[in-house]
């Protein structure tokens, strides 16, 4: 099978992002498809959902109607803001897009966070709530520099963050840090090399490599099952595969720390290179893109372009 001819065979967001990261495509022609991403398919749908008053289903982190017995009995609602940016952020919806534009201002001037009323892009008390937030932030055209300052004045001493730390926790959570993470390497992108920034961000990397992206410290045993899952939408929830696709997108080189955690997205590959789309966290949904116990396109996507490169690094880091 051809992956890229299949994968192309789908919606704006997975295209555009085959052409630039599969396909090596001519900016432009990137470009073109991705200003579909906004107007057709999954990103078109999800803007279509956001309410008058600026909120995806009446809440920042949780839809207005949200309750402590939903979560207990079907888990996290998934249809909240936080939830509709992270996905439209990992859609590639074009920022510059006027619809897009028109969307982001309706969440500033009216959305605010349930913990104390905080504007929405000022963030709450929660580091990795506000990781995402500087991530959405950052993606779609606002300067997060003040929440940044905050996230980096919150590193815990073995260098990555938990929410619980608001708890007493002193040692860091995958979950936690993976969501500061991806607000950090948005804002590098937007800002360019910022010392403290890149600093905290590799900090936060060794954290990870000292435990081979999802191994106990003081064991070695697998920390959560789920990290070896790989959801789509991802939501939340951490995963070696996603944890790789962010380090690519740094910039940065593979850690030989990271082997055992490449073999497993290896192994999990079928053998028409495919993916199994094994489904997203459970809790409401608006609608979910793909169907669970078929091949995948998201994560045949995000999948190939981590193999990819990390095996076109492995000559360079043999010769070295």
């Amino acid at each position: 099978m051809d992956i890229a001819t299949w994968l192309l065979d789908s919606d704006p967001a997975i295209r555009w992002q085959v052409m630039r990261d599969l396909l090596g495509s001519p900016p432009d022609a990137v470009a073109r498809e991705r200003s579909r991403v906004a107007n057709e398919g999954w990103g078109a749908a999800l803007l279509e959902l956001q309410w008058e008053d600026g909120s995806w289903d009446g809440g920042a982190w949780g839809p207005a109607d949200f309750s402590e017995a939903e979560l207990q009995e079907s888990g996290q609602a998934w249809t909240s803001t936080m939830w509709a940016l992270s996905l439209l952020a990992d859609l590639g919806v074009d920022p510059g897009d006027p619809k897009v534009g028109a969307a982001i201002e309706r969440v500033a001037a009216n959305v605010k966070w349930e913990y104390a009323g905080e504007d929405y892009f000022d963030g709450e008390v929660e580091a990795c709530i506000n990781g995402r937030t500087v991530r959405a932030g950052e993606y779609f055209g606002r300067d997060m520099t003040p929440l940044v300052d905050r996230l980096l004045e919150e590193v815990l001493d073995d260098g990555g963050w938990n929410c619980e730390a608001l708890n007493g926790s002193v040692v860091s959570s995958f979950d936690s840090t993976l969501g500061v993470l991806e607000g950090l390497v948005e804002y590098v992108a937007h800002h360019g090399p910022d010392a403290r920034v890149d600093a905290a961000i590799d900090r936060a990397l060794e954290y990870m490599y000292s435990r081979q992206l999802f191994r106990r410290l003081r064991d070695g045993e697998i920390a959560q099952e789920y990290y070896l899952f790989f959801p789509f939408p991802q939501r939340h929830h951490y995963n070696v595969l996603r944890m790789l696709d962010l380090i690519r997108a740094s910039g940065r080189s593979p850690d030989p720390r990271c082997a055992e955690a490449i073999e497993i997205i290896r192994d999990r590959r079928g053998e028409d290179g495919r993916w199994i789309h094994e489904g997203t966290p459970k809790g409401r949904n608006h609608f979910l893109p793909e169907t669970i116990g078929e091949p995948g396109r998201w994560i045949t996507l995000v999948g190939t372009r981590v193999l990819n490169w990390w095996d076109q690094a492995l000559p360079a880091a043999a010769a070295s």
